[in-house]
C-alpha cells in the first residue's frame, strides 16, 4: 500500500477545545495501532467508554507488523475482525530453511485437526489497522486523529493528559491510560522511563514488492544466500501480489544510503531475477532491539505492545505479543472499573505479561544471536551447525531462524488455582484454551472458543444420562452471589431431551470427541475460564466452595467504592 494509498482518517476539533469539559473518561488510549485498537475494541464490547488518541491520520505504511498467530487470530475473531483478515490475507503453515542454494529442511506449523483458525496468516499492518479502525467507529469508540499527548499528570483517582491539536491544545482527563503509542513512545518519554536490554548494530533493509511470481505460498529464509553478500534473508507472501523482503546488510550500512532505490533495487534484481518485472511498495531499514521496561504499570498509566517491549521481528513475536497484551489488560481493567475487584489486580497483568515479555525476548535474542554471530567462536558454533544440518536431523533442531510466535502459559503465575487432582495434557491452569469443533442444540455446526471470553466461563463436561446436571446451574447461581458475571457452558457427548430443558445453561454437543480429549475431560470435569480465553482452574468434580476460591483469586477478594476521576 503505496503511500498516497493509505487510508486517511478525518481531524475532528476537539469539543474541549470550546470551553465543554466533558466528564472523565474511564479508560484514554494513546496509540491507534493494532494494540491500541484492540484493546479499544475490547473495551467497547464490555460497555466501556473509551476515547483514542492518535498523532496522525493513517493506518500505518507498509507490512511492519503482517504475520499474525493463530492465538492473535483467536482474539481478532472474539473482537470480530478475524473473518476479514481471513478473506484478504494469506494463509500458510509451511516454511523452509536453505543455506546458500540449498535446502537444508522444512517444517509444517499446520495444527491438529479440528480449529477454527490456521497457523498463521500473513497480512499487512495497514489493512489490519484499516479493518478495526472500523469495528472501533461501529462500536462507538471515541476516535480522535491528530491528537498528540505532549503531557501526562496522575492525581489520586486519574491522569490529565495535555493533547496537541491543529487547533490548539487542551486537557482530557481519564480514570486509566493505556499508553500503546509504540517503540518511540511519547507517553514513555513523559515519564522519563527507558529500556532494559539489548540492541544490536546490524542493520536489516525490509521492502514491500509487488510483483506476479510462482513462489510457493511459504516461509522461506536463508543463511548465506547465493544471491546476496549478507548472512541472511527471508521471504514472505502478503496480500495483494506483494512480498515482504527482509535482507541482512551488516553494521556498517548507512540507513540513509540503504533505502534509496538506486541501491535497494540492485538487490532485489539479483535475488528476483534481473526479468523479473516489479514495483517498490515500500522500503525500511531497522536494527534489532531485544528490550524492555522493568515495569509495565505505573499508577494509573499502563504500557502495551511495542511501548512496553520490543524484540526483533524474526518470529513475529511483536504485534503478536502486544495484542495478546491488551486482550490480558482489558478485563481486568474492567473489574477495577466496575469495583468488583481492587487496582492490585492490575499489577497481575505487570507479572503476566512481563512473563510473555521475557519469554519473547529470550527466544529473539537467541535467535538474533545464531543469525547474527558476534566473535570467532560463536561464528564458527554457528557455521559448524549449518554444515552439520545438511546431513544430521538433530543438528536441524539446533537451527534458528526465528522461534515462531507463541502464546505464554501462565503457570505458576499468582491469579491461577493449582491442579490439586491429576490431568493429563496441555491445559494447565494458565494456559490458553484450545479450539474444537462442537455443535449447538441445533444441529449447527460451531466451535469452543467462540463460546469463551468476554464474561468468565464455567466450562463443564457432562453426561447427559446423569441426574446431577440440575447441580451445575445451582452451583453457577451461588457462584454469581459474588457479584462477578460468570457464564456456564456444559459441553456433553450428545443432545437429548432431558438436556434441552435445563434452563440457564449453555449447552454444546462433542459428537466426535475434540473437545473431551484435548481438555482431558471425564463427565463431572469443569474448567473455569478467564475474559481472555485462559485456564484458571480445573476440576475432575465441580464443588462450589473451590469454585468460589478460585474465583476469588483470580479477580482478588478487596470490594472497593467507585470515585468519580478527577485530574
Amino acid at each position: 500500500m503505496k503511500a498516497e494509498q493509505l487510508k486517511k482518517f478525518s481531524y475532528e476539533r476537539p469539543s474541549e477545545l470550546d470551553g465543554k469539559q466533558a466528564q472523565p473518561w474511564p479508560v484514554a488510549i494513546v496509540g491507534a495501532g493494532p494494540v491500541g485498537l484492540c484493546a479499544a475494541i475490547d473495551l467497547a464490547l464490555h460497555g466501556v467508554k473509551v476515547t483514542l488518541l492518535d498523532e496522525d491520520d493513517t493506518v500505518s505504511p507498509g507490512s511492519r507488523a503482517f504475520c499474525w498467530a493463530k492465538r492473535t487470530l483467536e482474539i481478532l475473531d472474539r473482537l470480530g475482525v478475524a473473518d476479514r483478515v481471513l478473506q484478504k490475507g494469506v494463509t500458510w503453515n509451511i516454511g523452509k530453511v536453505f543455506h546458500r542454494d540449498e535446502l537444508l529442511y522444512s517444517f509444517n506449523l499446520l495444527a491438529e485437526p479440528g480449529h477454527k483458525m490456521p497457523a498463521f496468516v500473513n497480512l499487512q499492518q495497514s489493512y489490519l489497522e484499516e479493518y478495526l479502525v472500523e469495528r472501533a467507529v461501529e462500536l462507538g469508540v471515541d476516535l480522535r486523529w491528530q491528537n498528540r499527548v505532549i503531557g501526562a499528570k496522575q492525581g489520586s483517582t486519574g491522569v490529565t493528559l495535555r493533547v496537541e491539536t491543529p487547533d490548539g491544545a487542551y486537557n482530557l482527563c481519564s480514570q486509566y491510560v493505556v499508553a500503546a503509542d509504540g517503540t518511540h513512545s511519547t507517553t514513555r518519554r513523559i515519564l522519563g522511563l527507558s529500556f532494559e536490554g539489548k540492541v544490536y548494530e546490524d542493520r536489516f533493509l525490509i521492502t514491500d514488492v509487488r510483483m506476479k511470481a510462482d513462489f510457493p505460498t511459504e516461509r522461506w529464509f536463508w543463511f548465506h544466500p547465493p544471491f546476496h553478500s549478507g548472512q541472511s534473508a527471508l521471504l514472505h507472501r502478503q496480500a495483494n501480489d506483494v512480498w515482504r523482503i527482509d535482507l541482512q546488510l551488516g553494521v556498517d550500512a548507512d540507513p540513509e544510503e540503504e533505502r534509496k532505490p538506486e541501491r535497494v533495487i540492485p538487490r532485489l534484481k539479483a535475488m528476483l531475477g534481473e526479468d523479473t518485472p516489479f514495483e517498490l511498495e515500500w522500503v525500511s531499514i531497522y536494527a534489532f532491539q531485544c528490550r524492555r521496561l522493568k515495569r509495565f504499570r505505573h499508577n494509573r498509566i499502563i504500557f502495551v505492545g511495542d511501548s512496553a517491549h520490543q524484540v526483533s521481528p524474526f518470529g513475529a513475536r511483536g504485534g503478536n505479543g502486544g495484542i495478546q497484551d491488551a486482550n490480558n489488560l482489558v478485563w481486568k481493567l474492567v473489574l477495577v472499573l466496575e469495583a468488583k475487584a481492587s487496582e492490585d489486580l492490575l499489577d497481575s497483568y505487570d507479572e503476566e505479561r512481563g512473563l510473555a515479555a521475557d519469554e519473547n525476548i529470550l527466544n529473539s535474542t537467541r535467535s538474533t544471536d545464531f543469525m547474527t554471530p558476534k566473535g570467532y567462536g560463536s561464528q564458527l558454533l554457528r557455521d559448524a551447525v549449518l554444515q552439520l544440518a545438511h546431513r544430521f536431523d538433530f543438528a536441524q533442531q539446533m537451527v534458528n531462524s526465528g522461534r515462531l510466535s507463541r502464546p505464554t502459559t501462565l503457570c505458576g503465575c499468582g491469579l491461577q488455582t493449582p491442579d490439586v487432582e491429576p490431568f493429563q495434557g496441555k491445559l494447565v491452569p494458565g494456559s490458553p484454551c484450545i479450539d474444537a469443533p462442537v455443535k449447538l442444540p441445533t444441529g449447527e455446526d460451531s466451535w469452543l472458543l467462540s463460546h469463551l471470553g468476554r464474561d468468565f466461563c464455567l466450562l463443564v463436561f457432562a453426561d447427559e444420562e446423569r441426574t446431577e446436571l440440575p447441580e451445575i446451574a445451582r452451583t453457577v447461581q451461588e457462584a454469581q452471589t459474588l457479584g462477578i458475571s460468570l457464564q456456564p457452558l456444559v459441553v456433553c457427548n450428545s443432545m437429548n431431551a432431558n438436556i434441552n430443558r435445563l434452563d440457564g445453561l449453555r449447552i454444546v454437543c462433542d459428537p466426535q470427541g475434540m473437545a473431551r480429549s484435548r481438555y482431558d475431560a471425564q463427565p463431572g470435569t469443569a474448567y473455569l475460564i478467564r475474559p481472555d480465553q485462559h485456564v484458571a482452574a480445573r476440576w475432575r468434580q465441580l464443588q462450589a466452595t473451590s469454585l468460589m476460591a478460585a474465583l476469588l483469586r483470580t479477580v482478588g477478594t478487596a470490594r472497593v467504592t467507585p470515585t468519580p476521576a478527577g485530574g
